[in-house]
């Protein structure tokens, strides 16, 4: 429940403190102001274009490309994704990632004379509110319904579950998302939308596996908050973050990031090293009749 509105869930008084303390500094205040500048949306065409799956698909892809995206991903909504309370009409929803500026993020957490790192964090919501709203205004020109959830105030949606779905990335140990090429080096956003499309297929290229034998987010986490082996949470063996060590640490430290940061996959140029080197250890096919 944290980031939604602070009255309405038992944690709002230390989120408010989370939220003044990331914006400590002017820089990280005027990167964070950007987030919640949100455009107009426009109505909804009365005329829906007409258009293959496909096609709409391509063509989002490349609108968002083109407005700040530097991921793109689909699905079909499941209960999960929505958080008790809300509804969300749409049945598709389209995951954005906008990828960090690294050497700006790994100087987190920030501290009074160096706001640097939390910056950059304020710096890709914003990207994911531009991203995310002209997007929906794109697709509501065409005549299709469409309604943006950037970050990073929570709303209806949870969308680490649906960009995993999406083909954005696998589960990291940290429990933030590690794509292929970006690692955990981005922020989301998403646009639910009645828009027809492609649906993508979860891309498991081996994070998983990564990250149960290595140890440098848990190692890094400040506050111990990180497991080092996979938890059993609801049912679901999993990895886990303990949200009682991070969200304290983090709300007396003017943010964090830390994980994401040191996190191998999220160095430029390492993650085509590693895709290398898991798929020689993929297990090859025996042969016939062996």
């Amino acid at each position: 429940m944290f980031w939604h509105p602070p009255d309405q869930h038992p944690f709002g008084a230390v989120q408010e403190i989370a939220s003044a303390s990331c914006r400590a500094t002017q820089v990280a205040r005027d990167a964070f102001a950007g987030a919640y500048e949100y455009p107009a949306l426009i109505p909804v065409a009365k005329r829906k274009g007409r258009q293959s799956d496909k096609t709409w698909t391509e063509a989002a892809t490349e609108f968002a490309f083109a407005h700040e995206a530097d991921l793109f991903g689909a699905t079909s909504i499941k209960d999960h994704y929505i958080v008790d309370g809300y509804d969300v009409a749409e049945p598709n929803v389209i995951l954005l990632g906008m990828a960090h500026d690294w050497e700006r993020l790994r100087q987190v957490p920030s501290t009074p004379d160096n706001g640097v790192g939390v910056a950059e964090i304020g710096r890709q919501y914003a990207r994911g509110t531009r991203a995310s709203y002209a997007l929906a205004n794109w697709i509501r020109a065409q005549g299709f319904a469409a309604q943006p959830y950037p970050g990073p105030r929570a709303d209806a949606l949870l969308l680490v579950p649906a960009a995993i779905d999406a083909g954005l990335g696998e589960l990291g140990k940290h429990g933030s998302i590690i794509n292929r090429t970006y690692g955990s080096n981005f922020r989301l956003a998403a646009v639910t939308t009645d828009m027809p499309l492609d649906l993508y297929c979860a891309d498991s290229f081996g994070a998983d596996l990564f990250c149960a034998n290595c140890q440098v987010c848990s190692d890094a986490c400040p506050p111990d908050a990180i497991m080092s082996a996979k938890q059993w949470v609801r049912g679901v063996e999993r990895w886990y973050v303990d949200f009682d060590k991070c969200i304290p640490y983090f709300a007396e430290n003017a943010s964090c990031g830390v994980c994401i940061a040191v996190c191998p996959w999220s160095r430029p140029g390492v993650a085509d090293r590693l895709l290398v080197k898991l798929a020689r250890r993929e297990p090859k096919p025996r042969p016939s009749g062996a």
